[in-house]
């Protein structure tokens, strides 16, 4: 039998959210009065309108970092600011005088509880950190999507403060994920985190040991700090990704995304949007904590990462990179090795090694090299560049993928006989 645990779908989540929807409806209601014939029960609709604010804000309470002193605060706090704000601008609505007078004293209200809470919260920070549960629970593999986790062990459950962010894996587990270059697959050394949703058995025993070093390695600067190429960051509770035209972080409270589609900021119930950018899922990461893998899974996006290379999908784009060796695949194919570049797109092709370029569109064919230029007007020519540039990007690729990097020797040898072949076409 599974247990299945998600991150902020608790009952009184969804019974906060239900009581905002309310809250906005009996506003409109309460707005519109006097043409429903409801100007009688104008004090009983406010009362129950303020009384709603305080609901869902109090509910919402542990949404992040589970239910503390500070958080309840913060919530009357959050319910007095709304009920002061409600109350000022109301005077001009048709809010009783008696009641549009205590918008003052609501807002000292919400100003002396925030002071509070932030005077309590010094108290409480200790308790914002991430720590593994002494719980274990059967583990026998996940799926998400075209990425899957293979195996069997134990997952033990992380949070941050009072808020189940992840699970630690103890065992023996394989990551595939599926990708235009094909399948990638990983075995992966435990332990192993998952920064996000997961299915798990029945509740076995724990191993304190195998917690208290997962405690330990799951540390920021450990993980991140000062590690070039890290454009996927996740804890968690604080989540960053940047990719080719695309950028997403989220961390309590805030969240923003940046696409060429357009920009959105959230912050805390205020949303700032500029266009129609598409919000991703939610973040998905799987990370070995003693090595360098991680994958990462933001929507349809995905992003793999090594000591030794790094693969980003975007639908039917893919950007393979390895040192300072590069494969882009989408439109166009290209490959990339310092001052080796070979690129194949709709009709055109453009290899360029050294001081040698050769490139090929619409039926020209212009070559340069050794400081003279040739042009050749012929399809055949045009042909035979589009032709070998394709096959070069073929085998170097593989042996790119396959972690052999670029063969120079070869690629040098096969732009030698391409030049020799053009040459004919030359004069």
């Amino acid at each position: 039998m599974s247990y299945p645990f998600y991150i902020e779908e608790s009952p009184r989540f969804k019974i906060s959210e239900y009581l905002k929807k309310i809250t906005a409806v009996l506003l409109i209601v309460w707005l519109f009065k006097g043409y429903l014939g409801l100007e009688p029960y104008n004090r009983y609709l406010v009362y129950s309108i303020i009384a709603l604010i305080f609901a869902f804000e109090l509910l919402s309470v542990g949404k992040w970092v589970g239910v503390t002193v500070t958080g309840i605060v913060f919530a009357l706090a959050k319910g007095f600011l709304w009920t002061s704000v409600f109350l000022y601008f109301g005077g001009w609505l048709g809010m009783p005088d008696d009641l549009h007078d205590l918008a003052g004293r609501a807002f000292a209200y919400a100003v002396v509880l925030s002071i509070a809470g932030l005077l309590i919260g010094k108290g409480e920070e200790k308790r914002f950190t991430w720590k593994v549960e002494k719980k274990a629970y059967e583990f026998s593999g996940a799926e998400f999507g075209d990425v899957r986790l293979k195996g069997r062990g134990k997952a033990y459950p992380v949070k941050f403060g009072n808020r189940r962010v992840g699970w630690a894996i103890e065992g023996e587990v394989e990551v595939e994920a599926e990708t235009p270059l094909g399948t990638i697959k990983k075995a992966l050394s435990s332990p192993v985190v998952v920064w996000g949703e997961l299915t798990v058995g029945k509740k076995t025993k724990a191993d304190e040991g195998f917690v208290a070093e997962v405690s330990r390695l799951i540390n920021p600067d450990r993980l991140y700090k000062n590690k070039k190429g890290s454009t996927a960051v996740d804890l968690g509770i604080v989540k960053v990704y940047e990719g080719e035209d695309f950028e997403y972080v989220k961390v309590p409270f805030v969240e923003v995304i940046e696409t060429p589609h357009g920009e959105e900021v959230k912050i805390g119930p205020f949303r700032i949007r500029d266009g129609n950018p598409r919000k991703p899922k939610e973040m998905l990461t799987i990370r070995e904590l003693r090595n360098g893998f991680q994958l990462t899974k933001v929507g349809d996006r995905l992003k793999i990462q090594t000591d030794e290379f790094s693969i980003e999908v975007d639908g039917n784009r893919v950007v393979y990179r390895s040192g300072n060796e590069t494969l882009s695949l989408g439109e166009a194919v290209s490959l990339r090795s310092g001052d080796i570049s070979v690129t194949v797109g709709k009709g055109r092709a453009k290899i360029r090694i050294e001081d040698v370029v050769i490139s090929a569109r619409n039926g020209v064919v212009k070559i340069r090299a050794g400081g003279r230029t040739h042009t050749i007007e012929n399809d055949e020519a045009y042909r035979l560049v589009v032709r070998k540039a394709k096959e070069i990007v073929d085998e170097q690729s593989a042996g790119l993928i396959e972690g052999f990097g670029v063969d120079r020797t070869m690629l040098t040898r096969r732009v030698k006989e391409l030049l020799d072949e053009l040459m004919n076409y030359v004069g």
